[in-house]
């Protein structure tokens, strides 16, 4: 599933090629593409047309398209494989297309959201006084927000107890981190996954969030981690990062920093990656 880098590569190519345009028609072809626009697909592209989308935000994996004027957003869940697209009107359509966009102005692209699997979808909500889709409301900041509280993120961490790795992915504790990137920044902090969040100190606690802005700006600057063709950006170009990681996925292939084999293990449905010695496991465990 795409974790923040890979939403916001998509946030900023709707940003370029969608906001400020007014929506002609939106056409729903799958009645699942829709499934959590309670109201049906018919609902969903009369209150489409017309309205003129504004600049398109995100809070952690999750994007919408705020509606000006209205009060409400297009929540887009991309869930294992939804692809937000911009195409020319007569580019063929693609197999797994589920719903399209057009709009008034006088460019010749679309937007197309594209779904192999249908476990995505987008649905039309209502806004919170924050701006924020009321049914995301809960979601917590994510840290590459300027809002992010570092302090207040390490007296939630040290209240959890819990393990860092599954407070890493509580969404309401800090959104945007899922399996790929929670990995990746404990390599690089030397922190053993199952490690308990009540040990942590303020500048542990400050380090890894540090590490954790570190591999996501990373990965945003060659487009995020595509190991597959089903996450890309809205021009179906696939990202790169997965050529820079340092755990995730490197099962027996040697740490970069000391040459011990990366292990994997099954973790809540899951795997993580860990270098045995240079992440030790904690004497709790």
């Amino acid at each position: 599933m795409p974790e923040l880098p890979e939403v916001e590569v998509v946030r900023r190519g709707l940003e370029r090629w969608v906001a400020h345009r007014t929506v002609a028609e939106a056409e729903v072809l799958h009645p699942r593409a829709v499934r959590r626009h309670v109201a049906g697909a018919e609902d969903f592209t009369h209150r489409l047309k017309g309205r003129r989308v504004g600049v398109p935000s995100r809070r952690g994996k999750y994007l919408w398209l705020p509606l000006e004027g209205t009060g409400q957003s297009v929540l887009a869940h991309l869930g294992m494989s939804g692809q937000l697209l911009v195409q020319p009107h007569t580019a063929v359509d693609e197999k797994h297309l589920r719903v399209r966009v057009r709009f008034t102005d006088a460019l010749d692209t679309e937007l197309r959201f594209v779904d192999q699997r249908t476990f995505g979808g987008l649905s039309l909500h209502e806004n919170t006084p924050e701006g924020l889709p009321d049914v995301i409301a809960h979601i917590a900041r994510d840290p590459l927000d300027p809002l992010f509280d570092d302090d207040a993120f390490h007296r939630a961490l040290r209240r959890k107890r819990t393990t860092i790795k599954r407070a890493l992915l509580d969404q309401s504790l800090i959104s945007g981190v899922g399996n790929i990137y929670a990995d990746e920044a404990l390599w690089r902090a030397r922190i053993h996954y199952e490690r308990p969040t009540e040990t942590f100190t303020r500048p542990r606690s400050q380090l890894l969030l540090d590490h954790v802005r570190d591999v996501m700006n990373a990965a945003l600057a060659v487009g995020g981690t595509s190991f597959d063709s089903l996450y890309v950006d809205v021009n179906g170009e696939s990202g790169y990062f997965d050529r820079s990681l340092d755990a995730y996925g490197r099962e027996d292939l040697p740490c970069r920093r000391c040459g011990t084999p990366i292990r994997r293990r099954p973790w809540m449905n899951r795997s993580s990656y860990f270098c045995p010695r240079c992440q030790r496991v904690p004497r709790a465990s």
